[in-house]
């Protein structure tokens, strides 16, 4: 969606899931003046006419990825103003990395009062091809730097650059608008610059996130599940970690997965950027991890206050403990259905998967969470037989 304002025509973009965070972005391009209309899953985007380079702070606040407007507006335009990114509390996450790849590309860069204001300097109509080497490879610097480096002039490089899937999606999405950009899905990637950009009809890959939380449900619950409209090869490290912890993976189809729940093991988890196992479904299996026998330590690297869900759990039965940024797993029989509060949103899909599991009834609260990353999650989980309902007026 960040990427659709690179262009100066309309913009088709197909399998769009209905999410909060979507809404969200979704008004954060109506407020630079792009026109959208939506039709069930898919949504057609006019970004000609942007009449403001400044993102709104209340919007901004609660979506972090809006921020990545920043290298689109900037590029196209000359300049953007876009507040610090708000989103789930999980890590300081900074925007340093954006900023150093925008100066580097020759943007005058100044955080003022909470808003980040960049301008191409001097004369230069174009922002400046050039080498940019991350000290991290993340994911958002990847994508900003990548946008930006669409309609600069010359070949920007982009060295120890995130490797997800998503990544390569938004470069096969920019390229079918006309960019030239290779190497996505590797640790290099190289943009030669465009003067223009093209209209496209384009369609999302699928959420692996959300694929592997539908699997961990399975697994938790003992209960075969097939899941369709995937990529298998974006759901290899989730399926190791299942295969390991017992259960068995049959690939019915490129599409399908079916997953085979076993006798539930301990195992051991450290998150890693990808291909290692995702920091998205650390939440997930720490559930799954609380019913598997014996002990299991799980290490969060990518993010320094994403293991809030532990005293969550725990009030659920679990037996874990943390030091620092590791947690200590020792498996249970049983959780208990207890009311707890999700603290982000993958904690929330955690603990609703563990709900399904416990013995008795789990209320789960904060789930504003919950639909910023999960499309009807009840109705799929209903259709699959489990019994759970959304509580509109609860008081506590």
């Amino acid at each position: 969606m960040a990427g659709t304002l690179l262009c100066g025509e309309d913009c088709r973009l197909t399998n769009m899931p209905s999410l909060k965070d979507i809404d969200c972005m979704g008004a954060v391009l109506s407020s630079f003046g792009v026109k959208i209309s939506k039709n069930g899953d898919i949504w057609d985007i006019n970004p000609r006419d942007i009449k403001v380079v400044k993102a709104p702070y209340e919007l901004v606040s609660q979506l972090r990825a809006s921020f990545f407007v920043i290298g689109s507006i900037l590029s196209r335009l000359g300049t953007a103003q876009v507040p610090l990114p708000g989103g789930c509390a999980i890590g300081s996450r900074p925007v340093e990395l954006h900023v150093r790849g925008l100066q580097a590309m020759g943007a005058d860069v100044m955080i003022e009062h909470g808003v980040v204001n960049a301008s191409i300097k001097g004369n230069k109509k174009r922002l400046q091809g050039t080498n940019i080497f991350l000290d991290y490879p993340s994911v958002g610097a990847t994508e900003t730097i990548m946008m930006a480096a669409t309609l600069a002039e010359g070949e920007t490089t982009i060295q120890n650059a995130a490797k997800e899937p998503e990544i390569v999606d938004l470069a096969n999405f920019c390229n079918s608008m006309g960019a030239k950009i290779t190497g996505a899905g590797t640790n290099l990637i190289k943009i030669q610059g465009v003067k223009h950009l093209h209209s496209t009809d384009f369609a999302i890959i699928p959420d692996r996130i959300e694929a592997g939380t539908f699997l961990v449900a399975g697994a938790i619950t003992n209960s075969q599940i097939t899941i369709t409209s995937i990529n298998h090869d974006h759901l290899v490290p989730v399926v190791a970690k299942l295969e390991e912890i017992g259960c068995k993976l049959i690939k019915e189809s490129d599409t399908s997965l079916t997953i085979v729940p076993g006798e539930l093991r301990a195992s051991d988890i450290e998150t890693l950027p990808y291909p290692g196992f995702p920091t998205d479904m650390q939440a997930q299996f720490m559930a799954l991890l609380s019913l598997s026998e014996g002990n299991s330590l799980v290490t969060e690297t990518v993010f320094e206050n994403r293991l809030r869900h532990v005293a969550e759990l725990k009030r659920m039965g679990a037996d874990i403990k943390v030091k620092g940024n590791c947690a200590m797993v020792r498996g249970v029989p049983r959780l208990s259905g207890a009311p707890v509060m999700a603290t982000d949103l993958r904690a929330s899909a955690a603990l609703v998967i563990a709900g399904l599991a416990a013995n008795g009834t789990t209320i789960v609260q904060g789930l504003q969470h919950l639909d910023r990353g999960y499309e009807n999650i009840e109705q799929k989980l209903q259709s699959l037989g489990a019994q759970i309902n959304r509580i509109y007026d609860y008081q506590g």
